[in-house]
């Protein structure tokens, strides 16, 4: 079982940024152990995450466990709200 959250390392969104930042915040805060996959590696990557969250314009940051689609960050944040982000990232 893994965790994955898709980031852009060169991205020129200030806004990104911090929304990748508060999601590996809250997981680090936690302890849950992820895999942080940057999409600036290779073009492969960007193509993955846009298909497997069945949004060819998705940008980062996405959710997957296990190659399912969780989520954004608005998802993530909306979850976080309503105290359920143990299950947007599928941990119960």
């Amino acid at each position: 079982m893994s965790l994955k959250i898709y980031f852009s390392s060169a991205s020129g969104s200030r806004e990104v940024k911090q929304q990748q930042n508060e999601i590996f915040q809250y997981l680090t805060a936690r302890n849950v152990k992820y895999e942080a996959v940057d999409i600036c590696q290779t073009n492969n990557l960007k193509e993955e995450m846009r298909r497997l969250s069945g949004n060819p314009n998705a940008m980062p940051p996405q959710v997957f466990f296990d190659n399912v689609y969780c989520g954004d960050y608005n998802k993530f944040f909306e979850s976080v709200e309503d105290d359920k982000a143990d299950a947007f990232f599928k941990l119960k």
